[in-house]
């Protein structure tokens, strides 16, 4: 037997290994980023939610329109299934439809925040 022909025994059967692992590996780290992701978009969400009910509630302090104001403080985006209630007591509930990552759509979860200047009315 010439020296480039000896294997180890059992060496044989570990060829390709290390491809299947990474293929099997690849989908749930892809997952796990989306994951992260949607949990990203739905904090930021939140927090442009809640600037939108600010913007609301100063508005109706002056006697605005607290839903233009709303609608012009978040990214177009988010303003399709924006709702706006006023509140007693001069306050606005702002909500919004968290957007999905994949296929551009919506999840049926709503992200809402209530803002209030104290100018009870």
């Amino acid at each position: 037997m010439a020296n480039g022909d000896q294997h180890a025994p059992g060496r044989g059967s570990e060829r390709g290994q290390a491809s299947i692992e990474l293929v099997a590996v690849v989908p749930a780290v892809l997952l796990v980023g989306a994951i992260a992701w949607q949990l990203a978009l739905a904090g930021h969400t939140a927090w442009l939610t809640a600037n939108a009910a600010r913007a609301a509630a100063r508005a109706d302090a002056v006697r605005r329109d607290p839903d233009a104001a709303a609608r012009s403080s978040l990214p177009r985006s988010l303003e399709r299934g924006l709702e706006v209630d006023r509140l007693g007591g001069g306050g606005v509930r702002v909500s919004v439809q968290i957007p999905l990552v994949v296929s551009g759509g919506r999840t049926p979860v709503r992200v809402a925040a209530v803002s209030s200047l104290g100018t009870g009315r």
